[in-house]
């Protein structure tokens, strides 16, 4: 009789286990619903910020020139990382190895298709421009310059995709700010000035040995009298320190400017961008090219003059 009194006992916690596990996923569904309606509300009203064009100019200026940045600081903090500039840096470094491995495998030693022969004018033009400027070994450089040619020409490319697009279309969907344009960023050019002047230092030691690259630093331009070390010193770092400034800030400041002046351009009402706009796009795709073929030159000769004996 007991336990015949006790059967019924155990459907009853059965069911209580169930309908408290169906109250939990209820309420899970419940908040992710909820979470989503959030989400969709905040995208709703952020995209009608936007197409209603409540913001100033001012303030349109201001949210398409700032960066990504974690943590969120206004300051000038080193520890500060611009995530949209390392973002697009590595899409575009991926894609461009990917073109080439691509170019690479569709080679042929027959007749040559339109990516192959793209691709050798390219290298070709790379290869006689090492070969002019620099007269040591050039196993390592012709790479080097390769990549650096084809790295800024895709971060200046950047530049001619409408300023508006990525911006405010990252706006909608909660990222505030996002810039696509790595060389207007100063860091980007900064950091790849800095590689180059570690690679003139170390290809100064390579040319000269230890002891010449330290000779040269102490004793030129002036000459050996232990009176001119210390001014020969100062120049020598004064030349470096200004090598580096002006290679990333010529990249730097042309790109800023355009970058700008394409903002600026998208304040003018829309029926007549395209006539300001469409002309700095047309002088633009001179200055995509020129600049990277510059920044390439310029380190093939910073090296070139680091290896060679003065």
């Amino acid at each position: 009789m007991a336990s015949g009194n006790e059967q019924p006992e155990a459907p009853a916690e059965a069911g209580g286990d169930m309908g408290q596990m169906a109250s939990t996923n209820a309420t899970d569904a419940g908040a992710e619903l909820a979470g989503f309606s959030g989400w969709w509300a905040q995208t709703r009203e952020r995209a009608s910020f936007v197409w209603n064009e409540e913001a100033e100019a001012g303030d349109f200026v201001r949210h398409h020139i700032t960066n990504l940045r974690l943590p969120e600081s206004h300051d000038m903090d080193p520890w500060v990382w611009h995530v949209d500039t390392m973002v697009v840096s590595w899409v575009l470094g991926l894609f461009f190895l990917g073109f080439l491995y691509m170019a690479a495998r569709k080679a042929t030693s027959g007749v040559p298709g339109g990516l192959q022969n793209f691709v050798e004018l390219i290298v070709d033009f790379v290869d006689n421009t090492v070969k002019e400027s620099f007269h040591g070994p050039r196993s390592f450089i012709g790479p080097l310059a390769l990549t650096i040619f084809g790295v800024v020409f895709l971060w200046n490319l950047m530049d001619l995709v409408p300023v508006d697009y990525v911006p405010l279309a990252m706006y909608v969907l909660g990222v505030d700010y996002f810039r696509i344009v790595p060389s207007a960023d100063i860091n980007a050019p900064f950091g790849l000035s800095i590689t180059v002047l570690g690679l003139i230092i170390l290809y100064g030691i390579k040319g000269k040995g230890l002891g010449g690259f330290g000779k040269e630093l102490f004793t030129h331009p002036f000459g050996g009298n232990p009176l001119l070390w210390i001014p020969n010193l100062v120049l020598n770092l004064v030349e470096l320190v200004a090598k580096t400034v002006s290679l990333a800030m010529r990249l730097f400041g042309n790109l800023y400017a355009a970058e700008l002046i394409f903002v600026l351009i998208a304040l003018l009402p829309w029926w007549i961008q395209f006539i300001p706009g469409g002309g700095w796009a047309i002088f633009h795709i001179l200055v995509v090219p020129l600049q990277a073929f510059l920044f390439m030159t310029l380190t093939i000769v910073y090296l070139s003059l680091a290896y060679e004996k003065h």
